[in-house]
C-alpha cells in the first residue's frame, strides 16, 4: 500500500504517529525518503518482521498495547501530548484515496472483471478499491474477506455500525483490527456485494498453495482471498474472471513454517 502512504505524506507534510497496520512500513519508507520523522505504534502481538522492517527505514517504533485497538488509543494520546500529526492507518481519507488507485489499475489492466476479492481489516483498503471499481465498472462485484478470528466488518454489518469485536490469535494478523473505521464502513457498505468469513485452516492452505504453485511467500491477510475460493465460498464465480488482491508478504519464518504444516495437515499430507 505504498501509494496510499505517499499520498498521505504529500498531503500532510508533518510528523505523525501510526498504530499497527501493513501501511506502517510504507509510511516508514516514504518518511525516510522524504526526510519526515515517523513514529509507529504497534501492539505487543505485532509481527517481529513488521517491527524490524519499520526500524530498518529509521522509524521510531513503539510496541505497546494488547491489540491494535489499544495501540490506536496510545497513538492518539501521544499525538495529543506531543502535537504530532496522527494518521489512522485505515480510516484517513488520504489513505483510502491512495488505496483506491489499486482499483484504477485493476480496471485499466483487466477487461470484463466479474469480481474483485479484497482482504478486510480496518476497511480502508476495500473502501478505496470499491469506490474506484464501482465508478468505472459498476457490474463488477466487490467481495470482502475476513478471518473467523477477527470478523470486525461482519459484526459491524450485523450491528449497522462499527462495533468493538474482540480478536483472537490469527494467521492473518494484518486483518486483526477490533473495530473497523467509521469512514471506511460508511464508504464500503453501499458498494459491497458480499462479505465472507473464512476459517484459519483455509488461510493456512492458501498460503501453502501460493508457495507450491506460484512460488510466492504471502502472509495470512494476503492469502485470505484465495482461502475464500478454496473453502467454496465463491462457487458462483466458477468460470468467471475474478481478481484476488494478494497483498502482504511480511510473515515471520516461524509462523510461515506453522502455516505450511497446518496446510499440509488440512490436506492429510502430513504424517507423524
Amino acid at each position: 500500500n505504498h501509494r496510499s502512504d505517499r499520498c498521505s505524506m504529500i498531503h500532510l507534510y508533518y510528523f505523525f504517529r501510526l498504530f499497527l497496520h501493513p501501511i506502517s512500513q510504507g509510511l516508514s519508507y516514504h518518511g525516510w525518503k522524504l526526510g519526515i520523522p515517523v513514529t509507529v505504534v504497534m501492539p505487543l502481538k505485532a509481527s517481529l518482521m513488521k517491527i524490524q522492517k519499520c526500524r530498518d527505514y529509521h522509524a521510531n517504533v513503539i510496541v505497546q498495547g494488547s491489540d491494535m485497538g489499544q495501540a490506536k488509543k496510545i497513538a492518539l494520546r501521544m499525538a495529543h501530548e506531543t502535537g504530532l500529526t496522527y494518521i489512522n492507518g485505515y480510516d484517513h481519507p488520504h489513505i483510502m484515496s491512495g488505496q483506491g488507485t489499486i482499483g484504477l489499475e485493476i480496471v485499466e489492466q483487466v477487461n470484463s472483471i466479474d469480481a474483485v476479492v479484497v482482504p478486510v481489516g480496518g476497511g480502508g483498503l476495500i473502501a478505496g478499491i470499491a469506490t474506484a471499481i464501482k465508478n468505472l465498472s459498476p457490474q463488477t462485484k466487490i467481495i470482502g474477506v475476513e478471518s473467523e478470528k477477527c470478523p470486525s466488518f461482519t459484526k459491524a454489518l450485523e450491528n449497522g455500525a462499527p462495533i468493538y469485536t474482540p480478536n483472537k490469535e490469527t494467521l492473518a494478523d494484518g486483518l486483526a483490527v477490533p473495530q473497523v473505521g467509521y469512514n471506511a464502513f460508511a464508504t464500503t457498505v453501499p458498494l459491497l456485494d458480499k462479505m465472507i468469513v473464512v476459517k484459519e485452516e483455509w488461510i493456512a492452505l492458501a498460503i501453502l498453495r501460493l508457495v507450491e504453485l506460484e512460488k510466492c511467500v504471502v502472509e495470512g491477510a494476503g492469502a485470505s482471498g484465495l482461502a475464500a475460493i478454496l473453502a467454496g465460498h465463491m462457487d458462483e464465480f466458477k468460470g468467471k474472471r475474478v481478481v484476488l488482491l494478494v497483498c502482504g508478504g511480511n510473515i515471520d519464518t516461524t509462523i510461515f513454517g506453522r502455516c505450511l504444516e497446518r496446510g499440509l495437515a488440512a490436506e492429510g499430507r502430513l504424517q507423524r
